[in-house]
């Protein structure tokens, strides 16, 4: 179905957006024969362009539109009261309202004792935020730790220090030299380990591998472990059982602070508020934005307990750390007004109970010849595709291009109205799935059946190789 508007001249968007809009990630050398599509309204879980074309969002946007597109009056409502009382203030030596209030929510709603909330404008910037935390954390206590300890593929953010933890080899090799860390390691992807391995014997061996690194680096170098409870790139990479909690135990064995990186896993995403309280991953710290305002507006958090923030309130000690934008009114009026939209929805609860039947209707993808494996948990999906023939050889770079590239993948999938983020993180081909929270049987059904058509032709062409 397309809807007809007149008013809008895509031609004319796409050659200004060429001239003007520098896009994030963007090929812009390409624009010129590939010019982007132009969004100019949503709605459910749908979006639709300037040329009237309707497609379901397959990915939340970024993995952010909690809620969809369908509650932008009530949340417009909330930003114009907040415009209407206090457009701005900082929150820096005195505050507002809607941050004291925000606060207290989220304080209620995160695991454990976490319970003192430090606002940011994005994910990134709360990732930035905790890493200077512990660090100022660990000289408040006497000890100089600096480091800090990530893993392969991981996705933390874009500025210089969050950058430097990420573990995408592609987007560091620009921007290096970066901030020393302590490392990377192997996070919980079990494709090509040995087919005898019990789930205990991986844990295992990952949890050893993490001891090492602490010890070559030193554990009294190292402030931090940051992991995501469920982590996005390399493909949804769900822990296996006993890992948080082995985790949890060696950054308690040498006093390390460990961090959960919830920026996409938090508000629901998962089937719980946060993520690592499902995974009993029990972190010092969580990073969150993205969900925390359905991303309807710029707000990220790091929320900490007690022990972390009481070196923090003796005399004449601050956390020189700040920006103007954190904890911004209208900001924190947006999302508590989404969190409380969650809340009627009970969209946590909502998500858990559609983890299994939307989990196996995409399970059933690998009946086809060039789809590995599903997994992952709530609504966040994700399908690996073949990097070996079905004779066993490995796919060349160009054959992973051709075979999981625009033309053969994302294309058809939006002729037939679905978005989605097809990538090759490190090598591995993975489909992104990811639909809002609001989404039910029909977008499920919409979303499983493109896919099964698309990934059946891709699954012939595979099959000649």
């Amino acid at each position: 179905m397309t809807t007809t508007m007149n008013h809008i001249s895509t031609p004319a968007y796409q050659k200004t957006s060429d001239l003007n809009n520098w896009r994030h990630f963007a090929d812009m050398g390409a624009a010129a024969t590939a010019p982007p599509k132009v969004i100019v309204k949503g709605e459910g879980c749908y979006l639709i362009d300037s040329d009237g074309n309707r497609y379901l969002d397959g990915l939340s946007n970024l993995f952010c539109v909690n809620l969809g597109y369908s509650y932008g009056e009530e949340l417009g409502e909330a930003a114009l009261a907040q415009y209407k009382e206090l457009g701005y203030h900082s929150n820096w030596g005195s505050t507002h309202p809607r941050a004291v209030e925000l606060a207290s929510v989220v304080a209620e709603l995160a695991p454990g004792d976490l319970n003192h909330v430090y606002f940011t404008p994005s994910g990134g910037e709360s990732v930035e935020a905790a890493w200077k935390i512990a660090r100022k954390y660990y000289k408040l206590r006497g000890e100089n730790r600096w480091k800090a300890i990530s893993r392969q593929t991981a996705y933390h953010g874009t500025t210089l220090g969050a950058l430097s933890l990420i573990g995408i080899p592609e987007y560091r090799a620009d921007f290096e030299p970066l901030v020393p860390t302590g490392g990377k390691i192997r996070n919980t992807r079990r494709v090509g380990r040995p087919a005898a391995e019990t789930e205990e014997q991986f844990t295992a061996f990952l949890l050893d591998e993490l001891d090492f690194r602490i010890q070559a680096e030193g554990p009294d170098t190292v402030a931090m472990i940051l992991m995501e409870p469920v982590q996005n790139h390399g493909g949804m990479l769900v822990p296996p059982a006993g890992y948080s909690k082995g985790v949890r135990e060696i950054a308690d064995k040498y006093g390390i602070l460990l961090v959960a990186d919830e920026t996409i896993t938090a508000f629901g995403r998962v089937g719980a508020w946060f993520g690592s309280e499902r995974y009993e991953m029990e972190p010092d710290i969580i990073t969150c934005a993205k969900g925390l305002s359905s991303a309807h507006a710029v707000i990220g958090a790091v929320i900490v307990g007690d022990k972390v923030y009481e070196p923090f309130t003796a005399s004449g000690v601050s956390l020189l750390h700040g920006n103007t934008f954190g904890g911004h009114p209208v900001m924190c009026a947006v999302a508590l007004k989404n969190i409380e939209i969650m809340k009627r929805l009970d969209l946590p609860a909502t998500v858990l109970a559609n983890e299994g039947p939307f989990g196996a209707r995409l399970e059933a993808l690998t009946e086809l010849p060039a789809v590995l494996e599903v997994r992952g948990a709530g609504h966040f999906f994700a399908i690996e595709l073949m990097q070996t023939t079905q004779s066993g050889r490995s796919l060349t770079d160009a054959e992973k291009l051709h075979l999981y590239g625009d033309a053969l993948l994302a294309l058809p999938l939006e002729e037939r109205g679905v978005m989605l983020r097809i990538s090759i993180d490190a090598g591995d081909p993975v489909v992104c799935v990811s639909p809002p929270l609001v989404a039910g049987d029909a977008e499920f059904t919409h979303l499983t059946e493109a896919l099964r058509d698309v990934l059946t032709a891709v699954s012939t062409v595979y099959a000649d190789l």
